[in-house]
């Protein structure tokens, strides 16, 4: 499906080219391989070459010059993603988004910007202007991309107190560039986000975002004990319930995940001993102590603003989301993940039962976050892997038991999602890229409307580069 890659590689000559074939792999991959399903399915992908823009209007150039010659295009910001969704499966051009990294505008509550900067330098930049912060980020955000977030992630530090990245008013505008013979530039806001936001850049090319900013606080992190994960959780479900505490972050961690894993924390944390990671506003901290003091004081292992700690672990909040498994992943690479959401009224419930079916072989990690106002627990779990089909009996079981799974496994759209089709993001590539060039393979009900998901879905043209 690579089209004339000649014709366009001597026709974008002149804008910044890599073609280095390690350098190519490099900007070919994503965090795909922290699914062990995935890696032996993508490891072999590459593109044919990258490509980077430093405006709008080489994004409109290359996306032109693509289209004539029917060459695929793969966006991708730092690639930090989990799962595929930046890596070229049809190989063709990698579109790196490096050199956009404007920050356009600040203004009270809102910032306008590239979708190339990195979510840290953003954040230093709006603290740095007028003490504003984004309300919510990765915990890759040291690394990740601004764009590769709003293409790609759904929600992370900050979602316990604002929810889901797609929720409405957590995306304030995106300006997208489309993929026909002559692209138009269009600007969405309120519904209209929904087909470009989380959409892996199937549909078109984030070249502008405007975010909604909130006070900035110097967050004061801890990491509390507990004998018993149920009680950790509870906690922490309780703690996401007091309107008047000002927290970012609520993480329990079921043992023995932060002994095995957390190599800075050896000597402070036991073995049978689970923590709960929170960030909480330096205004807020006399109110926290007096909910520890209601609440059987647990067990300060770690205080940001008073460690005891020979070493600093670093923020806490790199120990939390998608970090959790990294931290596994770089200790123990025979582990994978899943990602679940208990919702519901009783979402600890559903905990329970998940930790009584299946023990020591799904460790749990929660995340607190907003559901429609209300207070739930996404879970991150640290599976003990032995093969695809066990995996795969584990999410049914999951399912089974009401726990709603956003397959961590899978590449495309729909599996990693509610396994079924966004008409809304569908009807906008019909419409944007009326050819399949946008990061083709990632959106099953493009290349199979009749697709029943009873099956791993595998993209027929995959292959490597040309």
């Amino acid at each position: 499906m690579t089209g004339n890659i000649a014709a366009v590689r001597e026709a974008l000559d002149h804008l910044d080219i890599d073609d280095n074939p390690a350098t190519l792999k490099q900007k070919s991959r994503d965090f795909f391989w922290y699914s062990p399903v995935l890696k032996e399915k993508m490891d072999h992908l590459i593109g044919d070459f990258v490509v980077s823009p430093r405006s709008e209007e080489e994004v409109i150039e290359v996306l032109k010059t693509c289209f004539a010659h029917d060459v695929p295009v793969t966006t991708r910001g730092a690639g930090t993603g989990n799962y595929g969704q930046a890596m070229p499966l049809a190989g063709g051009v990698v579109m790196h988004m490096k050199n956009m990294t404007k920050v356009k505008e600040i203004h009270p509550g809102r910032v306008i910007v590239e979708p190339g900067k990195v979510v840290k330098d953003l954040d230093a930049e709006t603290r740095a202007h007028s003490g504003q912060e984004q309300r919510m980020m990765p915990s890759t955000y040291g690394t990740a991309t601004i764009g590769g977030f709003i293409a790609g992630g759904s929600g992370g530090i900050g979602s316990v107190r604002w929810g889901a990245l797609r929720d409405l008013g957590n995306i304030l505008r995106l300006r997208v560039v489309t993929m026909e013979a002559e692209p138009r530039i269009l600007e969405f806001t309120g519904e209209d986000l929904a087909r470009v936001s989380h959409a892996y850049g199937t549909n078109g090319i984030i070249t502008e975002i405007e975010m909604p900013l909130a006070p900035a606080y110097d967050w004061v992190e801890f990491a509390l004990g507990f004998d018993d994960f149920m009680q950790a959780a509870q906690f922490g479900y309780d703690l996401a319930q007091q309107d008047g505490i000002l927290v970012k972050l609520i993480t329990p961690i079921e043992a023995p995940i932060p002994f095995k894993f957390f190599k800075r924390f050896s000597g402070h944390v036991r073995e049978d001993q689970s923590i709960l990671i929170v960030l909480v506003a330096p205004h807020s901290l006399d109110g926290f102590t007096a909910f520890m003091g209601r609440n059987n004081d647990p067990d300060v292992i770690y205080r940001s603003d008073a460690s005891t700690f020979e070493r600093t672990p670093g923020h806490l909040a790199e120990y939390t989301w998608n970090h959790t498994t990294l931290r596994a992943l770089q200790v123990d690479p025979t582990v994978t993940y899943l990602q679940v959401r208990y919702g519901g009224p009783d979402p600890l419930a559903k905990v329970a039962k998940v930790r009584e079916t299946f023990g020591a072989e799904v460790l749990q990690h929660l995340e607190a976050m907003r559901e429609g106002g209300n207070v739930i627990y996404a879970g991150l779990p640290i599976v003990d892997y032995s093969d695809e089909a066990r995996l795969n009996e584990i999410i049914a079981i999951h399912e089974e038991l009401g726990c709603m799974i956003f397959n961590p496994h899978r590449y495309t759209l729909e599996e990693g999602g509610r396994q079924k089709t966004d008409d809304r993001q569908l009807k906008f590539k019909q419409e944007a890229d009326p050819k399949g060039l946008l990061n083709p393979g990632k959106m099953i009900s493009w290349d199979d409307p009749n697709w029943s998901y009873d099956t791993m879905y595998a993209y027929p043209k995959m292959k490597q580069a040309s």
